[in-house]
């Protein structure tokens, strides 16, 4: 959710992405507590301080701004695997990737909480999410697919929504390892953010991303055996 690290980013770009962040804290905050179905464009746009005319140049209807808000941050991951040194490995290169677009989350858990219970609370938003999720996952693999040498004519960054025909097409040009990959990864973010979710006032952020991509680099060797204080690992 969070818009990243705009560090190098020129001031329109910057502007940018401060608009669609504070159209999706408007519409998260307005809908948790109203429900998502109370809420409506305008509503979320006064909340945001712009026009419903501008929420437009943003998302192409209300439901998007729960749906998509991830789409621009999951597009500057893809980009900046493609950009990451011919020297690092696809993992080391998708966890850069990701590492930039979570430098702001410590900020932004709050948000991330009751984006969630939104979600829970929205069956038809949680199965749009999810085929956005999908989606996302498919076009990350896309792009590891070309950075390590197996790209193919259908990888392309204009295509169709989830469930689209050419779906299918897509998924049997890719192999087996970019799909893992892609899969392996944003999995990891997402426990990632959960384990330290419950454990804020033991551990920074910064640190358990880390160590779960120390793991995944590892090979997901077995941690030390239960030591006096508790279970392995943290």
């Amino acid at each position: 959710m969070t818009e990243g690290n705009p560090a190098g980013v020129g001031l329109r770009e910057r502007k940018k992405r401060a608009t669609r962040a504070a159209l999706v804290a408007a519409a998260v905050r307005l809908a948790a507590e109203h429900g998502a179905e109370n809420v409506t464009v305008d509503a979320i746009s006064e909340a945001a301080g712009v026009s419903a005319r501008t929420f437009f140049n943003y998302f192409d209807s209300r439901d998007d701004v729960f749906v998509m808000i991830g789409a621009d941050a999951s597009a500057r991951v893809r980009h900046a695997v493609l950009a990451a040194p011919a020297e690092m490995s696809p993992l080391e290169a998708l966890r850069d990737a990701m590492a930039a677009e979570l430098a702001e989350i410590e900020q932004q858990q709050d948000l991330w909480r009751l984006h969630s219970e939104v979600l829970r609370r929205s069956p038809h938003l949680l199965a749009r999410s999810l085929g956005a999720h999908m989606a996302d996952e498919l076009a990350l693999a896309e792009a590891l697919a070309e950075r390590i040498g197996t790209g193919s004519p259908l990888f392309s960054e204009d295509r169709a929504g989830p469930g689209s025909p050419d779906d299918e097409h897509r998924r049997r040009a890719l192999g087996l390892y970019p799909r893992l990959l892609a899969a392996v990864g944003i999995a990891a973010v997402r426990v990632a953010v959960e384990h330290w979710c419950v454990r804020q006032d033991e551990l920074a952020f910064v640190d358990v991303f880390r160590e779960t991509f120390e793991h995944l680099a590892a090979g997901l060797p077995a941690p030390s055996p239960a030591g006096p204080t508790g279970p392995a690992g943290r």
